[in-house]
């Protein structure tokens, strides 16, 4: 374990010449934010460096950089954000690239001196409890790391890129796994990336890790670790169950046999039309794609509404009588939502259970609906309840997700890309799908 250890280490740990560029363009960001809140008279805002950059706890290659400019916390929201935006907006004149992006409040996002900077206003606060804006509790979490981890901080460049070779790092909506806080906190927690590991092959949904004992707190997420600045919050909120247990596996099988391969993701080979024909052939299933445009949204609002858009179809497959073995997602210039179904077709006949012969009023109705109906197939009475057999309005699956897509709950903006255009696509017509992306996706999902 120890020279794996290290060796992964070697691969991974920030040079001296890395941290000491890092340090110099992250010191040039603040004199500069600095000199430009003092012309323009505003007084107690100071500027501070915080997440994994300034906590030592970065891997090397990786170059983000979290400043936030911190107003006194009697500024209005109104002077924050276009105060926060100006002084963002002077500094990205000098970057190579710059963009005003928006969650609770805007913020600027740049790339400058080969870094990716955020530069994000938020209130300087007296703790945590006292936040104005979900941001303030940030500087609150670098003084817990800072306090808490000293000399475990490669235990955590471990276990960031164990997560990220094993596909559960990063608590964004598209990909629901650890943040780069929580992996410090379990670390704090267990004490080293193997005590983590060791933990988490026994852990089952419902536990709790409470560093300042802060009490019970009402959460129902498979994994709760209730923020030590601010006992309101679970840290692993973001993490969904799938992603919870993967860890719990890829944990046990690292510590059953030590393989290095695990820390380094190997993406799927993108699949030839004759691989994914083969592989379609061998499944005996029928696979379906719904394909439309992505729209020009910012992953936070996207990757919801693509989870909504694939939980609101596979139902609507069902209610009409077709088994979904499985779904999947995959986003590129165009978006696609895949189905296996058992069967794309269904027959033309299809049972329609009416009410109890002895509930005279509807038993009567639902008989005479049916009775003499030439489009009926039959009319029985089975266990006590009329049943009748009658012609099914979607036989083809094909046929209904072209009919029925757009009115499912799709979420705003890829209800409009959908009413905007789609193609539902069977069998060898998913060979249609050439993107090397898709067929890579293909091949890890099949």
């Amino acid at each position: 374990m120890e020279d794996i250890k290290k060796r992964i280490l070697d691969k991974i740990k920030p040079s001296d010449e890395e941290r000491e560029y890092l340090t110099k363009v992250a010191d040039e960001l603040m004199y500069k934010i600095d000199s430009i809140t003092f012309k323009v008279g505003l007084m107690g805002v100071k500027t501070q460096l915080v997440g994994s950059a300034a906590r030592g706890t970065w891997i090397s290659g990786t170059h983000d950089l979290d400043i936030f400019i911190m107003f006194p916390d009697d500024t209005s929201r109104e002077d924050l954000e276009s105060y926060g935006l100006s002084v963002g907006r002077q500094i990205a004149k000098e970057a190579q690239e710059w963009d005003e992006h928006y969650a609770e409040h805007p913020y600027v996002k740049m790339k400058y001196g080969g870094f990716d900077v955020d530069l994000v206003p938020c209130y300087s606060v007296s703790s945590a409890s006292c936040i104005l804006s979900a941001v303030d509790r940030t500087p609150f979490h670098n003084e817990f790391i800072k306090a808490n981890l000293s000399g475990r901080e490669d235990d955590v460049l471990l276990l960031k890129q164990f997560m990220k070779g094993t596909g559960v790092y990063g608590s964004e909506l598209k990909t629901e796994g650890f943040s780069g806080y929580l992996t410090e906190l379990l670390v704090i927690s267990y004490g080293s990336f193997e005590k983590v590991l060791e933990a988490a092959s026994e852990w089952r949904p419902g536990v709790l890790l409470d560093l300042m004992e802060h009490g019970a707190q009402k959460f129902e997420d498979p994994l709760v670790v209730i923020d030590p600045t601010d006992p309101r919050r679970n840290v692993a909120a973001a993490l969904s169950l799938d992603k919870f247990c993967t860890f719990i596996d890829v944990s046990r099988s690292f510590l059953e046999d030590s393989d290095e391969s695990m820390f380094f993701a190997s993406q799927e080979p993108p699949m030839s039309d004759a691989e994914l024909l083969d592989r379609m052939d061998l499944r005996g299933t029928s696979m379906v794609a719904i394909v439309f445009k992505t729209p020009d949204v910012v992953d936070d609002i996207f990757y919801p509404q693509f989870a909504k858009m694939e939980h609101s179809i596979v139902p609507l497959l069902e209610k009409n009588e077709f088994t979904v073995l499985k779904a999947g997602k995959w986003s590129g210039g165009n978006s696609v939502v895949f189905l296996e179904l058992m069967s794309r077709t269904l027959p033309d006949v299809k049972r329609h259970r009416g009410p109890p012969v002895w509930v005279r009023s509807h038993a009567e109705a639902f008989r005479s609906k049916y009775v003499d109906n030439p489009d009926a197939y039959s009319l029985t009475i089975q266990e006590g309840f009329y049943v009748a057999e009658i012609p099914r309005k979607y036989t083809d699956a094909v046929n209904l997700l072209e009919s029925e897509v757009a009115g499912c709950s799709l979420g705003k903006h890829i209800s409009k890309s959908v009413k905007e255009g789609f193609t539902v696509l069977g069998g060898e017509q998913i060979l249609d799908l050439k993107d090397e992306g898709v067929r890579s996706f293909l091949n890890g999902w099949l």
